[in-house]
């Protein structure tokens, strides 16, 4: 598959986008803005896979703890959507980008004639130098929301699917974790961070550990399917902390950052 040097994927975590309280970083949402803004200047085409609607918006209904039905989840992520993307056309509004709203369901990626579609809109933003930011549309959509073994998993590979969907060079992951340890670091505090995979398998997938920080629901799982899938299409998949964006100018520069995993050419 012929890929697009200057065009980056980008995931943010809802354990990025919000405090140790479940509400919004607002320094997180600046920074973000901030620093794809600027790489956006340096030439480089920047797509937003965004978590954290339910969490967002749990937070605005002041709900004590993240809900657990259904339509409450589906309501909180209602609300949240409006309120991430008001923070989000705030922030880079600040550093004169504009930005576009893309939601997405799992079978919008298994129709042909809309893929088709979203590949248009993509390139169409893009050539116009706005940055979709993009979501799973949960406020309809129940299969992820529900699932035990998600699809999409708080975005890791909806991020993943979206990269190989618009031929991105470069898919970069921002968890509330360094990279891929060969152990847990949370247990482990002699554990060591991985610098680079070239082939992801049962070995890697066994060091995946369980589920996600508490605010989010993508654990370093769903980020090794996520990086799987990218790889196979010759797509550099790079995780990383999410608190420390700045960390994209190394990537972009091919430094040494997070856990990189290679794109077979």
């Amino acid at each position: 598959m012929s890929l697009y040097q200057n065009r980056i994927v980008v995931k943010v975590g809802t354990s990025t986008l919000t405090n140790d309280i479940g509400k919004s970083d607002l320094r997180s949402f600046d920074r973000i803005a901030c620093v794809l803004s600027d790489i956006q200047n340096m030439g480089y085409e920047i797509i937003l896979v965004s978590s954290g609607a339910i969490a967002v918006g749990a937070n605005k209904l002041q709900m004590k703890t993240r809900p657990t039905s259904m339509r409450l989840k589906q309501a909180a992520a209602a609300v949240g959507q409006c309120s991430i993307m008001y923070l989000y056309d705030k922030f880079f509004n600040d550093y004169d980008k504009t930005i576009a709203q893309i939601l997405l369901n799992a079978e919008d990626m298994e129709i042909e004639e809309k893929k088709e579609n979203l590949t248009n809109t993509f390139d169409a933003l893009l050539e116009m130098s706005i940055i979709p930011i993009v979501n799973e549309n949960d406020s309809v959509s129940y299969t992820e929301i529900e699932s035990e073994d998600k699809l999409f998993g708080d975005n890791d590979m909806l991020s993943a699917v979206v990269a190989v969907l618009c031929k991105a060079q470069k898919l970069i992951i921002l968890s509330d974790i360094d990279g891929l340890y060969d152990s847990d670091p949370r247990l482990h505090p002699n554990a060591k961070l991985i610098k680079s995979i070239t082939t992801i398998d049962e070995s890697v997938q066994s060091l995946a550990g369980g589920a996600g920080s508490r605010r989010g629901t993508g654990g370093m799982k769903t980020k090794l399917q996520a990086a799987k899938l990218a790889t196979t299409q010759g797509i550099d998949t790079i995780i990383t902390n999410g608190k420390n964006p700045y960390a994209l100018y190394e990537i972009i520069k091919s430094g040494n950052v997070g856990t990189l995993f290679i794109g077979k050419r």
